[in-house]
Formats: C-alpha cells, sequence, structure tokens
C-alpha cells in the first residue's frame, strides 16, 4: 500500500511538472527575414512566454527585456527568472531574446515593437487583455523598454512600464558609455543621442512607471532613473520611483540582493494599484 501511494504521489508530481512546463514555450518572433541588420546572421530573435493558470489569470501581460550593456542579453536572472513570478501574479511574462544593435538603434527596437505587437494578436488565445500589456527592462534593456514607452505607438506601445537600475540618457556622460556606443556606435550625432534618450521624450501620454534602482550603482548613475521620474512627473505621468539604499547593479532576481524582499513587496503592491 505505501509503494502504491509513493507511486501516485510520483505521478501527479510528474503531471504537475508537465503542466508546469506546457505553461512556458518559445514563438520565434518573425516567421521571415527580420527588419534591420546587424551583421550577425546568427543573432536570431524570439520571444519565451509564460502563461497562468487560466482560473488564475488577470488578463496583464508584460514583455520582458533583458539588460546586458547591448553587447550580451542576462537572459536567466534578468529573464527567464521572471517568468514564474508572473505567472504566480496571474500575470503573462513574455522575455524577449532581442538581437544586438552593433550600432544600427532600429534592431532592438523593432524586436522589442514587434514582441509587444505578437503579445497583442495572440491576446485572445493567450486569454490576455489587450489593454493591459506593459513592458520591462533592465540596464541596457530599461533603456529599450523606456524607448519603445515613450516613442512606440499603435499596438507597439505599452500599457504600464517597469524598470530596473536602467539606462536613460545616451547623452555621452549621463547615461553608460558602453550601452551608448553599442547601441548608437562609436561616433552618434548629437541628434541621435536626444532622439534615443527616453527622458528627453516623455509626454503626457507616457504610460505609468515603476522605476527600481540602487542608490550605490556605480555602473549606471542613479540619475538615469531619478530623471525620467522627474519628467514623468512634470507631465503628470503615475509613476512609482524606488532608491534602496545599496545593492549596486544588476542584482535581476538575486534572492541575495539585500533589499530583494522589499523590492518585490513594493512591486507587487504597485501592481495591484490599478
Amino acid at each position: 500500500m505505501k509503494l502504491r501511494k509513493l507511486f501516485l504521489v510520483a505521478g501527479l508530481a510528474a503531471i504537475a511538472m508537465s503542466m508546469s512546463a506546457q505553461r512556458a514555450f518559445d514563438v520565434k518572433l518573425y516567421n521571415g527575414r527580420p527588419p534591420y541588420d546587424n551583421g550577425d546572421p546568427q543573432d536570431t530573435a524570439k520571444v519565451r512566454v509564460y502563461l497562468p493558470i487560466e482560473k488564475e489569470a488577470t488578463g496583464r501581460a508584460v514583455v520582458i527585456c533583458p539588460g546586458g550593456g547591448y553587447t550580451s542579453l542576462s537572459m536567466d536572472k534578468e529573464g527567464y527568472d521572471w517568468g514564474e513570478f508572473f505567472q504566480n501574479q496571474g500575470i503573462a511574462a513574455i522575455v524577449l531574446k532581442y538581437r544586438l544593435p552593433h550600432g544600427e538603434p532600429n534592431v532592438p527596437i523593432s524586436d522589442a515593437e514587434q514582441a509587444m505587437k505578437l503579445v497583442r494578436m495572440n491576446a485572445t488565445s493567450w486569454k490576455i487583455n489587450r489593454n493591459d500589456i506593459g513592458i520591462m527592462g533592465f540596464s541596457a534593456g530599461g533603456h529599450l523598454a523606456a524607448t519603445i514607452a515613450t516613442c512606440s505607438q499603435g499596438e507597439a506601445k505599452p500599457n504600464f512600464q517597469i524598470l530596473f537600475y536602467p539606462v536613460i540618457s545616451m547623452v555621452e556622460g549621463y547615461g553608460h558609455e558602453g550601452s551608448r556606443i553599442n547601441f548608437l556606435g562609436k561616433r552618434p550625432s548629437k541628434r541621435d543621442e536626444k532622439k534615443y534618450s527616453a527622458d528627453m521624450n516623455v509626454s503626457r501620454v507616457t504610460p505609468r512607471a515603476f522605476i527600481a534602482l540602487s542608490d550605490d550603482d556605480d555602473t549606471v548613475p542613479p540619475a538615469n532613473g531619478v530623471n525620467y521620474y522627474t519628467e514623468l512627473y512634470r507631465n503628470d505621468v503615475r509613476a512609482s520611483l524606488h532608491v534602496y539604499p545599496g545593492g549596486g547593479h544588476g542584482w535581476g532576481s538575486k534572492i541575495g540582493f539585500r533589499y530583494h524582499e522589499e523590492l518585490m513587496m513594493d512591486l507587487k503592491a504597485w501592481l495591484k494599484s490599478f
């Protein structure tokens, strides 16, 4: 009898694991040739979709853009690790593996816009409210998310934004030099520097924002997120700014981040506020 119970428990666990695995799946971002070219044919774009249990689904979704200075992507701690968190909140998570720019900013921008459009295109089958789709980004991915939030239109425009220790400015000396060069190239024009500085593109139709960063961030100056919040405030856009006393840069999903519990509570509270 005990052996039979053991097999039953093991079988139920296997089924549960199988159901969990089925709630996450990969989707190619483009059926054919993607727009724009970064010179690397091996660099492809895709999304991994994490859907919550249908009875717990709120209809909300978020497209997640990992960081990496526009030279690599931190797919786990700033991407896939967040899938389960959002699933548990009844929120669909769509983790974007975008192509790196190599000096051509339209490459990652077109990928992020396509990801937003893809979610809306599949809103009915994925049980998502097409008017409750946000974008989230970390570091350079935060810059990509903020760029989409401030500049994209129509089906590509998000309804809210979540930014962790974001690069905001592309003006020399204000943002993150590595991200700036990788995104715009070694000799960007002043016009492009301003065009791709999210704080210079905030308007009254920019979506609400949650911004989190550390006061001792030595990689991306905290002023990036603070200045962005200030511009949102000036334009009457609802925003929540959280500056933690320590932690540096790039903590992502790390439980070892000193203020991890406070961060998760703050984020959950914000998500429930609208």
